[in-house]
């Protein structure tokens, strides 16, 4: 029989379950919104009620283990989930121990953003690779990196918040309470109220319209750039501009065979690349302008796959699949084909 880990991806709004294939196959999947407000007991009785629904449908289910991914700070070696600032009551909460003893399996913890890499890693866009840095722009931004298999943690599990590297003086406070973050000024939020302090409700514009005269989304500038309008393709381009400079000192800090870049925004991923490209281009010392920058493919499974690659691949990180031997899966090839196509 298969062998399957349930695997778990905690999001402020939306708690995501699944039964994972050793191949990658999601053989099913739940979800449910998350009871952000209510407290740590309460969402992990989501947990568990969804785990207790994916298990009654399939009782044959061969589970290794529950592989689980939440928004951080989290310990990823104790199993704590530190302070997530999107869940309310969540203070040190021993997430391994609690889930153990209810369901008797291994279980291991991981930041969502670095489950996405290692998803991204394993079975993504960058299947193959040696290393990666996965950049998550939507709400916030978050990332992942993957050297040689291993998702590098630093101390407490707390390196890589990409979302708070200082690329400015200026704009607007980021939620953290400084002034200048990637996340503050790059993020799907920073684009989406650029276009709404650039428009009027009642002015016509097209970024309104869309809207239905209210605040502009991220997904709203997309959109409006798409159907040709002048000022959302102006902010899509200063958009990919700070994206550009964050970019730049990824590149710089971890060197990586390729960035992949996730969340809502990639939904705009080719409007973007070219001033992405190019501001690489202008901003990079030279032996670091080839690097491949490419949209993530795992969409929202990501952080599943991510989460249940630590139950089926615990104690092989860097052990190759049968996919990743596959030439025409060579994560380098294929992006360098998509940053020259």
């Amino acid at each position: 029989m298969t062998k399957l880990a349930l695997a778990f991806d905690l999001g402020g709004t939306e708690l995501r379950g699944a039964l994972v294939e050793r191949g990658g196959r999601v053989a099913a999947r739940v979800s449910a919104p998350t009871m952000a407000g209510a407290g740590s007991e309460a969402v992990i009785g989501q947990i568990i009620a969804l785990a207790g629904t994916l298990l009654a449908e399939h009782p044959q289910a061969k589970v290794a283990g529950i592989g689980m991914c939440a928004p951080g700070p989290l310990d990823p070696k104790a199993g704590i989930v530190i302070g997530p600032p999107t869940l309310a009551g969540w203070h040190d909460v021993p997430l391994i121990d609690i889930l153990g003893r209810q369901f008797g399996l291994p279980v291991r913890l991981e930041n969502d953003a670095n489950a996405a890499a290692l998803g991204e890693w394993r079975l993504g866009a960058g299947r193959g690779s040696g290393s990666l840095v996965f950049v998550t722009v939507s709400t916030g931004i978050g990332g992942g990196v993957v050297v040689d298999g291993h998702i590098y943690h630093g101390r407490r599990g707390l390196a890589a918040e990409i979302g708070h590297m200082t690329i400015t003086g200026e704009g607007d406070r980021c939620f953290c309470g400084a002034v200048g973050c990637f996340e503050a000024v790059a993020s799907g939020t920073a684009l989406g109220r650029r276009a709404t302090r650039l428009t009027a409700p009642g002015d016509g514009s097209l970024l309104r319209r869309f809207s239905g005269d209210g605040e502009v989304s991220a997904r709203h500038v997309v959109e409006a750039a798409r159907a040709g309008d002048v000022s959302a393709l102006e902010l899509i381009e200063a958009e990919a501009r700070w994206l550009g400079i964050g970019f730049t000192n990824l590149l710089h800090l971890f060197s990586p065979d390729l960035i992949v870049m996730g969340g809502g925004l990639a939904n705009g991923f080719d409007l973007l690349a070219p001033e992405i490209r190019a501001t690489v281009e202008q901003r990079a010392m030279p032996a670091y302008r080839d690097v491949p920058i490419v949209p993530a493919e795992l969409g929202d499974r990501a952080g599943l796959i991510g989460a249940a690659s630590l139950i089926l691949w615990e104690g092989e990180p860097g052990a190759p699949l049968a996919i990743a031997q596959d030439e025409d899966n060579d994560a380098s090839k294929r992006a360098r084909e998509a940053s020259h196509g």
